[in-house]
C-alpha cells in the first residue's frame, strides 16, 4: 500500500471513529431527555479530588423535579447566568466574543477574573458530558453537544437538568442541596433573596462556600435580584 492510500485510509477510519462517536452522544442526550442522570463527570471529578485528601469525602447531590423547584431559582438563574435563554439556540457566538475580549484585556493587565460567555446549555453540556478541564478540543465538543440538546430537548428539560447538576460549592450539587446547604430549606421554598444569592454564586461556588458572603457576592446578588422580573422561564 502506499503512503498516499495508508493515510487516507487512515484519516477515514478516524473520520467514522469520530463519526460514531458524536452518535453515541447524540444517544446520550436522547436518553437524558427523559432519564435523570444519578452522576456526572463533573461530580466525578470533584470528588476523586475531594477523596485524594479524605478518602470518606462524599457529594451532596438529591434530585427533585421541576415542579419542586422555586420560580425564584429558575428566574435568578436565567437572568444571572443567560438573559437570552428562552430565544436563542444554544450558543451566543456574541457573548463568547465579548467574553474573550475582556478575558484578554484582564490577562494583559495581569488580572485573575475571567468572564464567560457560555450559555446555560453550553454549561449543561459541559456538566453532563465533558468536565471543567479548558482546551479548544473540549470547547469544540461542547458546541457540538450543546447544539445536540437545543435539537433534542425543551427549554423546560434543559433547565431542570441544569438546576440538577450545577455546582453550587466544594461538595454540594443541584438545587436541593444547595438550598438545604446554604439555608436549610428546599428548592421549593428559597426566597428571591436567596435565590439571587445562588444565581449570583455559580461562577465560582466552592470559593463562595469557603468565604461566605463576599461585598461582592453581595452586589452581585441584589443586581440579579433587580433583574429577576425582567427575564421569562419555561
Amino acid at each position: 500500500m502506499s503512503l498516499r492510500k495508508l493515510i487516507t485510509t487512515v484519516l477515514l477510519a478516524a473520520f467514522c471513529a469520530g463519526f460514531l462517536y458524536q452518535i453515541g452522544l447524540l444517544g446520550m442526550v436522547v436518553w437524558f431527555n427523559f432519564r435523570d442522570p444519578s452522576n456526572t463527570p463533573v461530580m466525578q471529578d470533584t470528588l476523586n479530588v475531594l477523596r485524594a485528601e479524605n478518602d470518606q469525602a462524599r457529594l451532596a447531590h438529591e434530585w427533585v423535579p421541576y415542579e419542586r423547584i422555586s420560580p425564584n431559582l429558575k428566574r435568578a438563574v436565567i437572568a444571572s447566568e443567560d438573559s437570552g435563554f428562552m430565544d436563542h439556540d444554544g450558543v451566543e457566538w456574541e457573548a463568547i466574543r465579548k467574553a474573550w475580549s475582556y478575558n484578554q484585556r484582564q490577562a494583559d493587565l495581569g488580572r485573575s477574573r475571567r468572564r464567560g460567555g457560555s450559555t446555560i446549555t453550553q454549561q449543561l453540556a459541559k456538566n453532563l458530558f465533558l468536565s471543567n478541564s479548558r482546551n479548544y478540543l473540549r470547547k469544540g465538543q461542547e458546541l457540538i453537544l450543546t447544539y445536540m440538546i437545543e435539537a433534542v430537548m425543551s427549554k423546560r428539560r434543559i433547565l431542570e437538568l441544569y438546576l440538577n447538576v450545577a455546582q453550587w460549592g466544594a461538595a454540594t450539587f443541584g438545587a436541593q442541596a444547595a438550598a438545604r446547604h446554604y439555608f436549610r430549606t428546599d428548592a421549593a421554598r428559597l426566597s428571591s433573596g436567596q435565590a439571587a444569592q445562588l444565581a449570583a454564586m455559580l461562577p465560582n461556588p466552592a470559593y463562595y462556600d469557603r468565604h461566605g458572603a463576599t461585598a461582592f457576592l453581595r452586589s452581585h446578588t441584589a443586581t440579579v435580584r433587580a433583574r429577576m422580573s425582567q427575564v421569562a422561564v419555561p
